[in-house]
């Protein structure tokens, strides 16, 4: 009883619209008894009492449903103002002009009213109304004023007008003072003036900023950075997704948008093909997935050892034909070749967490190599046209097991007699948001309150958002002709503690940051090619780097004895001898 009671007090916008008409309503009685009182000089006649009862509920009906449909009762009153204020008097004109043309022809046969004192009621009813909305909203503003922040809104798009309805309707608590737009200064949207940036930074303040229209990375990094300092600390994106206002992230201020990305050529190579995808359900897998369906393949086929993994992933894209399969079983991944017959693999599949490769390198041997191994042997012997491998800047100069077994797998790619089937490796550093990575693991510790772990002062990494690592991925492989490890361009290393600066800043919290030391097998910094070793592309994007292949029967030897092989040092050992500049560094 007592929840249906709670579910019943409880507000909704249906509930607000149906007071706010009653509202209404009994003000519109209070109108017409004064108009008929002023009409009357204050003693109303008996025969004007005769047919009060309809024309007040003819004349409520026709006002309440024009006021509904001039959207009165959809914007929360604390923003009322001159301009609500107009569209309130222009819906008493038509609805009293509906009222009059209905009335009027009825005046003293079907209904006995004075005209003179709808004329007035007109003019009351709107005084009456307009001094409810605005006691209504000096009301909230005394008892709410600290709740309710300033924002300005940054640019001018289709969203633009949605955000300010969203304001008006209350949706959002936030009260607009400004739009800054260079092209737009001067002019209005609604009440809401519009001005330059500079304009806005010298005249005005406000709580928050809210980016409206979409910003190239560089641009956002500018504004982000003139907005901390005058002061705004809380900055908001707008979408048109279900989450209309979301917090700006770390992976907004580090995106980068390739210049030439060929999303024609991408298009091409990927529209109406079957595409095979190993470790689908991880971060890189799941993105390419994502856009494969994108560029329009016929058919793509997942193959994931996680069940959760594939089962999410399953779960986004129902067409996606799911296979749980081990990389390191030859008969299963043959098999799943055999029967879709891909014309495209995107070899993902990979254990890739340092530390964990560390404390288990033959599973990461097993894992990485054998999985690759398999993967290239099962597409060269079904004729599969084009197979990528994923791979790594931890594979250049490796210090640790990890990068190690990478390198092995982009010297098996090179080397193997591929026949019909053009094989390359593409390589690239961290990307965003992935699982078991920095930037993830900060949010956590900051949701918690936590001290933020960095290993060492000096230490950096490379990152790209994931999507865009999944394009140029793409792109690479539709310029390959095999043999080739492609490189792409991170731009600049990151300093991890001015991340965690970074993140502590957008997020707006003082925490400390601890130093915890570098972890097993961890570089200070990584590297994406051997200096001086990289050719040019058609995109700027894209390196190819320079690689002498292996002697494909030793490397076969080399290989085989590895996976033999479960002793840790023994691996480590076995791992030297394949690839010359492997310098294991456990500990520093």
């Amino acid at each position: 009883m007592r929840e249906d009671l709670r579910n019943f007090l409880k507000p909704t916008m249906a509930k607000r619209i149906i007071f706010f008409m009653l509202a209404d309503a009994l003000f519109s009685l209070f109108s017409l008894l004064l108009a008929y009182s002023l009409r009357f000089n204050f003693s109303i006649p008996p025969f004007a009492w005769r047919d009060f009862g309809a024309i007040y509920a003819i004349i409520t009906l026709i006002k309440i449903t024009t006021l509904y449909f001039f959207k009165q009762y959809h914007f929360t009153w604390r923003y009322y103002g001159l301009a609500e204020a107009r569209r309130l008097f222009l819906a008493h004109m038509v609805a009293y002009t509906i009222i009059i043309l209905f009335l009027f022809p009825f005046h003293n046969t079907l209904f006995l009213f004075p005209r003179s004192a709808i004329f007035i009621d007109f003019f009351l009813s709107f005084i009456f109304l307009s001094a409810m909305r605005i006691a209504k909203r000096l009301w909230i503003e005394s008892t709410t004023h600290k709740s309710i922040k300033t924002c300005a809104i940054y640019g001018i798009s289709p969203n633009t007008k949605n955000l300010i309805d969203g304001f008006s309707s209350g949706e959002f608590e936030y009260k607009p003072v400004a739009i800054i737009d260079e092209d737009r200064r001067g002019s209005y949207i609604g009440t809401v003036p519009v001005l330059s940036l500079q304009d806005f930074w010298a005249k005005l303040d406000a709580d928050a900023l809210i980016i409206a229209k979409e910003l190239d990375p560089q641009e956002l990094r500018v504004i982000e950075k003139e907005a901390k300092e005058h002061g705004i600390k809380e900055i908001k994106i707008a979408t048109l997704t279900k989450e209309p206002l979301r917090n700006l992230t770390i992976e907004d201020l580090l995106a980068r948008n390739p210049q030439d990305l060929d999303t024609r050529a991408i298009g091409k190579f990927i529209k109406d093909k079957r595409v095979l995808i190993t470790g689908a359900g991880g971060s890189i897998g799941s993105e390419l997935v994502r856009q494969c369906f994108e560029y329009g393949a016929s058919e793509v086929v997942a193959a994931e050892m996680s069940e959760y993994n594939l089962y999410k992933i399953s779960e986004e894209y129902p067409s996606l034909i799911p296979h749980l399969c081990d990389v390191t079983d030859f008969h299963e991944i043959d098999r799943i070749i055999k029967k879709h017959k891909p014309h495209i693999i995107l070899h993902t599949a990979a254990y890739k967490h340092v530390p964990l490769a560390e404390l288990n390198p033959h599973a990461t041997v097993k894992n990485n190599i054998l999985g690759t191994k398999n993967c290239i042997d099962a597409a060269i012997a079904n004729q599969v046209p084009h197979f990528v491998l994923i791979s790594t800047d931890k594979a250049v100069n490796p210090t640790n097991v990890m990068g190690a077994t990478k390198r092995v797998c982009e010297l098996y790619a090179q080397s193997v007699p591929s026949h019909n089937t053009t094989i390359c490796a593409v390589r690239f550093g961290n990307v965003l948001g992935s699982s078991g990575s920095v930037i993830p693991k900060f949010k956590e510790q900051i949701e918690k309150n936590l001290p933020l772990t960095v290993t060492h002062p000096k230490i950096t990494r490379y990152f790209m958002l994931t999507s865009e690592a999944c394009q140029l991925v793409l792109q690479a492989a539709t310029i390959a002709k095999g043999k080739e490890i492609f490189i792409l361009d991170m731009g600049e290393p990151v300093k991890i503690v001015d991340l965690a600066k970074k993140m502590l800043e957008i997020y707006n919290k003082d925490l400390p940051i601890k130093f915890i030391g570098l972890r097993p097998g961890e570089k200070l910094y990584e590297e994406l090619m051997l200096k001086g070793s990289e050719e040019p592309t058609r995109y700027e994007s894209i390196y190819i780097a320079r690689a002498n292949p292996a002697n494909f029967a030793t490397l076969q030897q080399q290989i085989e004895k590895l996976l033999q092989t479960k002793d840790p040092k023994e691996i480590i050992n076995l791992l030297a001898q394949i690839v010359p500049e492997f310098c294991h560094t456990p500990h520093r």
